[in-house]
């Protein structure tokens, strides 16, 4: 089971307990757990990269998708 899934297990379960219940915390973790693991599928599947394109995709991701 990857990590996101149990992150949206979480969510589920807080808000069964607690529909009020505040968990911006846990949707903001399951985004970037479901980003990392969609990063990292698209890295494994593609070609190696040179240098300074490694540095551009890093340079996109520091700044937070803002270019």
């Amino acid at each position: 089971m990857s990590s996101w899934t149990k992150t949206r297990s979480r969510i589920a379960h807080a808000k069964r307990a607690d529909p009020n219940a505040d968990v911006t915390d846990l949707k903001l973790q399951l985004k970037e757990e479901r980003l990392a693991e969609y990063i990292q599928r698209i890295v494994d599947s593609a070609p190696p990269l040179a240098q300074e394109q490694r540095d551009r995709l890093a340079a996109i991701m520091r700044a937070g998708g803002a270019e």
